[in-house]
């Protein structure tokens, strides 16, 4: 039986579809392809992928319609391929369950590093303390550490810092991130996110102004990397 990870590679341009099968087998993967939603749907019901590479732009069913079906099936990670004029359908597909995005041209290892970075993302569980990198919080005392020294935040502050925690190396939107600390009516309130943001940075940076660990994605959100 073939242990390897499966991924399956989605894009309406053969050539890119072969760079990208020639990448992720020479690296240890199992690859699949489709050249569009609706074929990559029948790959995915009968293959049981452990993630799938999107393009956005495609013919019959797109790279958005794509995401959502997955996600009514499976929580299994998903990348999205984009070009930078594509910024808003990027945010949508992220707010809709992607869960990261390379953009075009790509670079070999970023591309290897984010399929790793997902795929040895561990299932979403409701644990009570989560440690990861240089950060853990114990959500039932509601305490929350950095390098073991006891970080003291606000509320609000902290259901950030655990939200972050339990999406480590994600693009995270605005909006993803605005529902889960604030609730679905908030979601048009980026100002209050960016403040929040200001002030977890200020105790968790040694220069908040050149941030190592809750890094901006510049037109997305921000992305948190627990090892500074």
């Amino acid at each position: 039986m073939d242990e390897r990870k499966r991924i399956l590679l989605v894009d309406d341009e053969p050539q890119i579809l072969r760079v990208l099968r020639h990448i992720v087998g020479a690296h240890g993967f199992a690859a699949r392809t489709a050249e569009d939603g609706e074929a990559a749907l029948e790959v995915f019901a009968e293959w049981r992928p452990d993630l799938v590479l999107t393009d956005l732009q495609m013919p019959n069913m797109d790279g958005l319609e794509l995401c959502r079906k997955i996600r009514k099936l499976s929580d299994v990670p998903i990348i999205i391929l984009s070009v930078r004029n594509d910024e808003p359908t990027v945010v949508e597909a992220l707010d809709i369950g992607a869960d990261d995005y390379v953009t075009k041209p790509f670079g070999t290892n970023e591309l290897l590093a984010r399929l790793r970075s997902l795929l040895r993302r561990a299932p979403e569980k409701p644990e009570t303390q989560i440690a990861i990198g240089d950060f853990a919080i114990d959500a039932a005392g509601h305490q929350a550490t950095l390098k073991n020294q006891q970080l003291r935040l606000t509320p609000k502050e902290f259901d950030l810092l655990s939200c972050l925690l339990r999406n480590p190396e994600r693009a995270l939107t605005h909006n993803f991130l605005l529902k889960q600390v604030w609730g679905d009516y908030y979601i048009e309130q980026t100002e209050a996110l960016r403040v929040l943001i200001a002030a977890l940075r200020k105790k968790i940076e040694s220069d908040p102004s050149n941030p190592r660990y809750l890094q901006t994605e510049p037109w997305v959100g921000y992305r948190f990397r627990p090892t500074g």
